[in-house]
């Protein structure tokens, strides 16, 4: 598949059609990747970045360990990034790890794809001019899940905390649930402005706070909906007859 750029701001672009949204700041300290995409992609992911700018490739973050978005940490550490990502995807990514719905066991990568900068609640990089915060929410989509918040140019890059436009896929299998999913969009509004660019996981990888909190709204309606029929009883066939999403 192509790979669409969309130039943002601060030397801040995203990257479409590999996996989940790609983030890459460019500048002299070279480019970081905020998720890797997938590895079928490679020379259309290097094309697109290189059009952006000749600077090396030097730190990638990922969002979460979903192969969508860290299939390509092999590669872009050969190109040499350093990788960050929160303890669990470390965790992942070192075993075998099953996911219920897909009914698939992923097997542990090599381990130039496995993060080497690895952390628990927070931490803050200093690259290129800009300062990148990276927090953990708790489980959410997945245990691992963080956002990378570009602060001077003002662009929150939530991964799969936030689907633009599409339901999202929650990975209760390791640690996400729908109840988590929408603290981190909480967590998530609580952090952007109307000025904010919102760079989603999946979907149109432009967003803002308007749109993330039609997201809130629908996730919360959903949830109070099948709730409503757990209580009463309802057996799972007769919850999807009620048609509990039918308003989105």
């Amino acid at each position: 598949a192509p790979i669409k750029i969309h130039k943002l701001r601060g030397n801040v672009s995203a990257l479409e059609g590999s996996g989940g949204n790609i983030a890459v700041l460019t500048g002299q300290d070279g480019k970081v990747f905020v998720d890797a995409g997938i590895t079928a992609s490679r020379l259309r992911i290097l094309e697109a970045a290189n059009s952006l700018s000749r600077d090396p490739i030097t730190h990638l973050i990922n969002t979460h360990w979903h192969f969508d978005h860290a299939d390509g940490n092999a590669w872009l550490n050969a190109e040499g990034a350093e990788i960050t990502a929160h303890a669990n995807t470390h965790k992942h990514l070192m075993s075998a790890t099953k996911v219920d719905d897909w009914d698939f066991n992923f097997q542990p990568p090599a381990l130039a794809a496995v993060p080497t900068d690895v952390f628990d609640t927070e931490k803050t990089l200093k690259l290129n001019g800009s300062t990148l915060q990276l927090k953990h929410y708790g489980p959410a989509h997945t245990d691992s899940d963080i956002s990378v918040n570009f602060s001077e140019a003002d662009i929150l890059h939530v991964g799969d905390t936030y689907w633009n436009g599409i339901y999202p896929f929650i990975d209760y299998s390791t640690g996400g649930s729908i109840t988590g999913t929408i603290k981190a969009t909480e967590a998530n509004l609580a952090a952007a402005t109307k000025q904010t660019i919102v760079i989603p996981g999946h979907g149109a990888p432009v967003s803002n706070r308007e749109e993330l909190s039609s997201y809130r709204d629908m996730l919360v309606a959903i949830h109070d909906n099948v709730a409503r029929l757990k209580q009463q009883g309802r057996s799972v066939e007769e919850a999807i007859s009620a048609k509990p999403t039918a308003a989105f």
